[in-house]
């Protein structure tokens, strides 16, 4: 890789600003068109020297600074001179642009935040009313299964314990029967001395 290619996080580190800020500056300067600038390589983005120069320059630009800066109601008529050194008011902007991107991320987290928090007393919401409808259902008092199974138990037991008597006296029958054809059978002249 050619020393003169950096990555987001190279650029805004050297900056003093998260990637994310460089990402969003890039996004709202129509002037950058980052694609002309960069070359990626696998997952990572390598920007040259004139995307370098182009991303510094945003960051460092009065123009963009200065309508931020009324939007946040900073005073521009204020003298910013650093010891009479004009090279410190490019520090001063670029701190004062620093500050507005972290109020508006800051913004930003607050509506995240609030929707957060509604979203989860949604929850919350429907969630109560799904406990009720639970309680209702229960309210109900549907038989529970282990009663009806105890009533087919004993249902069973007493058809069990009525075919048993059937057949104990079937078999009582059967033998009663075979006692009775024992005696009436006809015995044979031979059998008559073992008795």
């Amino acid at each position: 890789m050619s020393e003169n290619l950096k990555t987001i996080k190279e650029i805004a580190d050297e900056i003093g600003v998260s990637k994310q800020a460089v990402w969003q500056k890039i996004k709202k300067e129509s002037s950058i068109d980052l694609r002309q600038f960069t070359s990626k390589k696998g997952n990572t983005v390598y920007v040259n020297v004139d995307g370098q120069k182009a991303i510094n320059t945003a960051f460092l630009n009065k123009t963009s600074t200065k309508k931020r800066q009324r939007k946040d109601f900073v005073d521009d008529n204020v003298d910013n001179s650093v010891d009479g050194n004009p090279e410190g008011n490019e520090e001063i902007l670029f701190l004062r642009n620093l500050v507005s991107e972290l109020q508006s991320e800051k913004k930003d987290l607050h509506k995240l935040l609030d929707q957060q928090q509604r979203l989860a007393l949604q929850d919350k919401k429907v969630l109560e009313e799904y406990k009720s409808e639970i309680n209702e259902l229960k309210a109900l008092k549907m038989p529970s299964q282990e009663t009806e199974f105890k009533h087919l138990d004993n249902q069973y037991k007493d058809e069990v314990n009525a075919l048993k008597e059937k057949l104990e006296n079937l078999q009582e029958q059967i033998k009663d029967q075979k006692r009775i054809e024992e005696q009436e059978k006809p015995r044979k002249w031979w059998g008559l001395w073992r008795k």
